[in-house]
This record gives C-alpha cells, sequence and structure tokens, in this order.
C-alpha cells in the first residue's frame, strides 16, 4: 500500500494549510478590509463544485466580481463583472487563500485537479472523469503547465496523468512550480479573456 497518497498527503494537508492560514492572516485580513470598502462590502464567494467522487462540496474563494446582468436578467460576461479591486487580487492569485479553510475541512488537497463547475460533470469522458478519484487541489499539475491558456482537453489529460502519477515528489515539483507560476503571474487568464472560456464538452 502507498502510504503517500493514503495517509500523509492529508496529513500534511492539514498541517501546511493550518500554518498558512496562520502566516498568512494579515494579508488575510488586509484583503478582506480592502473588499469592504472597495467591493461593496462583498467579500466572499461560495460556489458549489464536485470534489472526490464527485461530492459536492462549498468552494470558497474572496469576491473578484460584482453580479451585474442585463436587462433579462442574465450575468455579464466574466471581463465585465470583474472588479478593479478584484483584478488585484487575481493578478497575485490572492483569491485563492480561502481554499486553505476548504483543505482543513477535508473538502480539498494543497495540490490536486481543480474543482470545476457542478455543470461539466456530464460532459466528461470516462478517462476525464478520473480527475475525480482524488480530492481537488488549490493548485495542481494542470496549473503548471499552462494553467488558463491551454485547451480543455488538454488541461483533462494533465489531471488524469496526475492522479495516475500521483507521489510526494510530483507534489513538491508542483508546489515550487506553482510559486514560480505566481511570481511570474503565468497563465492566468486565456489570450483575450479576463478569466478562462467554459467547457463545452469535448466535440465543441
Amino acid at each position: 500500500m502507498n502510504l503517500y497518497p493514503r495517509v500523509l498527503k492529508s496529513l500534511i494537508d492539514i498541517i501546511v494549510s493550518f500554518f498558512l492560514l496562520i502566516l498568512l492572516s494579515p494579508v488575510i485580513i488586509f484583503l478582506v478590509i480592502l473588499l469592504f470598502i472597495f467591493n461593496s462590502k462583498q467579500i466572499f464567494f461560495i460556489q458549489k463544485r464536485p470534489g472526490k467522487n464527485e461530492k459536492i462540496f462549498g468552494l470558497i474563494k474572496f469576491k473578484t466580481m460584482n453580479d451585474r446582468r442585463d436587462e433579462f436578467g442574465n450575468l455579464f460576461p466574466d471581463s465585465e463583472r470583474l472588479t478593479k479591486v478584484g483584478k488585484f487580487i487575481r493578478k497575485f492569485s490572492l483569491d485563492e487563500l480561502l481554499q486553505f479553510i476548504n483543505v482543513l475541512k477535508g473538502d480539498m488537497s494543497l495540490i490536486g485537479p481543480r474543482p470545476l463547475l457542478i455543470e461539466y460533470l456530464p460532459l466528461y469522458n470516462d478517462r476525464q472523469k478520473k480527475r475525480h478519484n482524488v480530492k481537488p487541489g488549490i493548485t495542481g499539475w494542470a496549473q503548471v503547465n499552462g494553467r488558463n491558456a491551454i485547451s480543455w482537453q488538454k488541461k483533462f489529460e494533465l489531471d488524469v496523468w496526475y492522479v495516475e502519477n500521483i507521489s510526494f515528489v510530483v507534489d513538491i515539483k508542483i508546489f515550487w512550480l506553482t510559486i514560480k507560476k505566481i511570481i511570474l503571474r503565468d497563465g492566468i487568464n486565456q489570450k483575450g479573456e479576463a478569466t478562462v472560456n467554459y467547457f463545452k464538452g469535448n466535440n465543441t
């Protein structure tokens, strides 16, 4: 039995997340105040996402977009709803900090495939569904190999590769590459987009 993915990985998740939340608490408090003042008191964004074995949980993030809608009640595109404060927060991936709470709760891991939207679940093929065989992560193999700048199909290939090759060495490599990506702000957006296009299935 491989002890790392079955036991040690979760233990490391809890220990590291606990200390990072303490270490980053001044930054988190600053962001709470910043959003309270400049984002119409809208601070947190909680959205239902599928986790391990497609179990649904509430993903916690800092709110970086407003809720502007058109005359028909439809939300405006992400690029039009991203606030000035939100742009700053996303520039340095600070909107992800609250997900350490998700890790402590056991919903997520520090490293794993990113938790995506519930409506994507019926769109995956059998191989892509393997990304839900492990806990989703704050960062992952796809994030350090292109993040939002690569196609959905490539992203899912990288997610499944991680699931099939999970190890302590791979996680350490992803951890350090994530720090590098954050510093360089590489691959945060798709070209010409504020965030990333929606996944519409494998035949689109």
